[in-house]
């Protein structure tokens, strides 16, 4: 098939981890695949496997706007835009500085959001075209420790549950990826965003067993820590299915912790939280 010919994915956050392992999942389906990340020195490899690369902050209109033009001069249009460019922003919610709530918001909604916009207009045109937003479990729940993160996640899945009806008829469909925890180097950089505040801060033993618990919980080979590959291939089958699903868990961690949250009392539910809380008063 002529490269021309090919359908177009453009994917954000391809540097390590999912969007890695998707921009390799695409490609090998057949793709013509635009793998982005903030520095392209982080890509170089996946130019080698056969993938466009390009330089792409999601959170500065101007890169925005000239990565999505040069993939749409392919053939017209973006067929499949995979938003995955994220972090979380972990820590007490009262030392969270408001500028890295911001931050944290710029990247993983409003990025994912102007992306969108972008891509639309050239969808709408072709009459065809799939925008997969990889979000989380963490959509559909929250947690101490991580409250800020989860909020960018539950606004993703409003974010998708009306635009996946307000562009349904133009035979756009949207799709959400929901994992549980994957091994990747998120943990690292979640662990990073905690605010130092030093150890008089009330919430400083709190602080440290969340730096414990969030890399114990996402150790690869850890109970229920998928790999990257296990969510890129559920990526390619959002991507090629004739009637993709509204959204897709990935993982028994994310099929069975939502629903289990659905169903639970606030009251019951407050109680598992807490016994499963980092300790404020003891060290773990």
């Amino acid at each position: 098939m002529d490269s021309q010919e090919k359908k177009v994915a453009f994917i954000t956050g391809t540097s390590s981890g999912i969007g890695y392992a998707t921009a390799k999942a695409l490609k090998d389906e057949g793709f013509h695949v635009f793998a982005t990340a903030t520095s392209i020195n982080d890509i170089q490899d996946l130019k080698d496997y056969g993938c466009e690369i390009l330089q792409l902050d999601v959170t500065d209109e101007n890169h925005a706007r000239e990565a999505i033009g040069i993939a749409e001069a392919v053939n017209g249009s973006i067929q499949v835009l995979v938003n995955n460019a994220g972090y979380g922003q972990y820590g007490p919610i009262e030392e969270i500085p408001i500028e890295d709530v911001r931050k944290n918001f710029e990247t993983n909604v409003f990025g994912m959001l102007r992306l969108s916009q972008l891509v639309l207009p050239k969808m709408r045109e072709a009459g065809d075209g799939r925008i997969i937003n990889v979000s989380s479990v963490a959509g559909e729940m929250s947690q101490p420790g991580s409250g800020i993160y989860h909020a960018t996640k539950h606004a993703v899945e409003a974010i998708d549950e009306a635009l996946r009806i307000e562009v349904g008829g133009f035979n756009i469909k949207v799709v959400g990826i929901l994992p549980g925890p994957v091994a990747t180097n998120f943990d690292d950089v979640a662990v990073a965003q905690i605010p130092d505040t030093g150890t008089g801060s009330p919430y400083y033993i709190f602080k440290e067993n969340l730096k414990k618990m969030t890399h114990e919980m996402l150790k690869p080979g850890g109970t229920g820590v998928l790999e990257p590959e296990d969510v890129a291939a559920k990526i390619v089958t959002a991507a090629t299915a004739e009637s993709p699903s509204a959204r897709y868990h990935v993982g028994a961690m994310s099929t069975v912790l939502g629903r289990v949250h659905d169903f639970t009392p606030d009251v019951i539910w407050d109680a598992a939280m807490k016994m499963m809380a980092p300790s404020m008063d003891k060290r773990d």
